[in-house]
């Protein structure tokens, strides 16, 4: 990188910032910040490294909220495009579908109804699986590979393009799929089949998008695929939660799964349709057009959580083949660790980055910090994941553990009525009454810097209209996901919530023995060679320059007054 950025803003020899003020005082409106190729301003300025940040400050870890380090900013933005997102861009209508069931049912509708193009791009595709088992059509309708061609065959103006990263092709093929080249062969001219291979050495395409017609837009962190569908019950052997196989049989019954992703309209749809436009041309070399048509989208059926709400996207893209990196998911979730008044609650498939896991260690050593609620699987999926995560995330913990020396900590699995853990694979954020951020990155090193990821965050600014209401829906989501997991309702979370005042002591009243809870999640003990894989971090390196202190630094001063926060 340049020590200097794009924008003007720089570096000085003190590692503070020199930067326009209106971007310094959060005076950014909405809009779209194009990508001038890296991340600038608060975190810019010199040489790309992973080694440990070199700033001054990082010797006085006890300045905070202003001193000599600036004035204090409390309720400023923790979104700012070009640094911790890409952009800002309005929904006329947002939605979050926890479990994939309601989004494999909207997902097919929106399929049927769409006019000129549908784009999926996906790090897993099975055209296999059922979309809605519950509507009582026949199996063989409802597969998602069927609806993709009714809907071609029944609209001629219609086209489907399906982008698939190449190595979760292979693990396709384990199940049973046929290649993804011969599906192409084998469907009409308007449904495409492509895989992207365009990616570093051992990278993904990780990002979970859906586009109908530039106008609807999911993204978050389900793939459509084998294995994600389930209903927030999370039935104990629900014959409906089934992997796809070959003929009429129906294949094995599968575990309970915990998923979520997001619908919008309005202009943050273009954007990310954009974005996934970007990843077509990348990987297929074929430049589609915006469709410049605007008509209303939103399915009739789903109740939007907001409306009219401007929503934030950051991307994770490699350095590769002359694409600079672009680690705005890092930057975001070190901002808001840094600006986390009362707690932080996360979904992840994997608690595995070190440099996330010091920066919580650090709030944890505070005597006034946030709460931090982690919830993972209690495995990583296949051998070979729990090698490279699981003991990544055993090391990690000691980390944190070692600092959490005001119990503030839980790392917890969900468990189904009979007990059964269910898998993990939500991407999602929240902290205080004030950022929501689902998407398809994890809390390990290759999110962070080697695969390409969308997240979408939405913030609660203090002083601007509806910042009340959208603070009590924020605080109201994580509630439902609680009481979801908790096995009682959002009114008992937040009743033991502010009973305690505390969201860790909270769920630890509401916890149970027995039937649906959450159980707290012990690491087994790692043996010399395994200890040695995860502090090597051979498996999942770090690939992004070190910025901790340098955004905790500049985002501590806008953490609200503790008092002016929910529980």
């Amino acid at each position: 990188m340049d020590p200097e950025n794009g924008d003007g803003s720089a570096v000085d020899d003190r590692g503070t910032f020199e930067k326009p003020p209106d971007v310094l005082r959060g005076g950014q409106g909405v809009g779209s910040v194009r990508d001038d190729g890296h991340t600038a301003g608060v975190i810019g300025g010199g040489e790309a490294t992973t080694q440990p940040d070199t700033d001054p400050a990082a010797a006085h870890p006890e300045r905070r909220d202003g001193g000599d380090d600036g004035p204090s900013e409390q309720g400023a933005p923790l979104l700012i495009p070009g640094e911790t997102c890409w952009r800002i861009e309005r929904a006329t209508r947002f939605a979050i579908f926890v479990d994939a069931a309601g989004y494999f049912a909207t997902l097919k509708r929106a399929v049927l109804r769409a006019e000129r193009r549908v784009l999926f791009i996906g790090w897993d595709f099975d055209p296999r699986i059922r979309l809605d088992p519950l509507d009582g059509c026949r199996p063989k309708d409802d597969r998602l590979g069927t609806v993709l061609e009714r809907a071609v065959e029944q609209n001629p103006r219609l086209e489907i393009g399906v982008l698939q990263w190449d190595l979760g092709m292979l693990r396709a093929l384990g199940r049973g799929l046929k290649p993804i080249v011969l599906l192409d062969r084998r469907t009409p001219d308007r449904l495409t089949f492509a895989v992207d291979t365009h990616h570093p050495v051992g990278g993904a395409h990780h990002q979970k998008i859906v586009i109908i017609d530039d106008c609807l837009a999911f993204a978050g962190g389900i793939d459509v695929t084998a294995d994600r569908w389930d209903t927030s019950d999370h039935a104990d052997g629900n014959p409906h939660r089934r992997r796809p196989a070959a003929g009429r049989a129906g294949g094995r019954l599968t575990g309970p799964w915990h998923d979520a992703t997001s619908m919008m309209t309005g202009p943050a749809a273009r954007a990310v349709a954009e974005l996934a436009r970007e990843r077509w041309v990348s990987g297929t070399g074929e430049r589609l057009e915006p469709l410049p048509e605007e008509r209303e989208c939103w399915p009739e059926d789903v109740e939007p959580l907001l409306t009219d709400v401007d929503v934030a996207i950051s991307r994770t893209r490699p350095e590769h083949a002359g694409a600079p990196l672009v680690h705005e998911v890092e930057l975001l979730w070190l901002a808001t660790i840094a600006a986390a008044r009362r707690s932080i609650y996360v979904e992840s498939q994997y608690f595995a980055s070190r440099r996330i896991a010091e920066a919580i260690a650090e709030r944890l050593r505070e005597p006034d910090g946030p709460d931090v609620v982690v919830l993972n699987p209690w495995t990583a999926d296949g051998w070979l994941s729990e090698k490279a995560m699981g003991t990544a995330r055993a090391r990690v913990l000691e980390i944190v553990r070692e600092a959490d020396v005001h119990d503030r900590f839980r790392l917890y699995t969900p468990v189904t009525e009979q007990r059964e853990h269910i898998y993990v694979h939500a991407k999602l954020t929240v902290v205080d009454d004030r950022l929501l951020r689902l998407g398809s990155s994890n809390l390990n090193n290759r999110s962070m810097g080697l695969d390409t990821e969308c997240d979408l965050a939405i913030e609660a600014v203090e002083g601007r209209p509806g910042a009340d209401r959208l603070a009590a829906t924020i605080v109201g989501f994580r509630d439902g996901l609680l009481a979801e997991h908790l096995g009682c309702t959002p009114d008992d979370v937040a009743a033991a919530i502010a009973d305690t005042g505390s969201l860790v002591q909270g769920i630890e009243r509401l916890r149970r023995p027995t039937g649906r809870s959450l159980v707290p999640f012990e690491p087994p003990e790692l043996d010399p060679v395994d200890r040695a894989l995860a502090e090597s971090e051979v498996m999942d390196a770090e690939k992004t320059p070190n910025r901790w202190r340098r955004v905790e630094r500049f985002f501590a001063r806008r953490r609200r007054p503790r008092n002016r926060v929910r529980s």
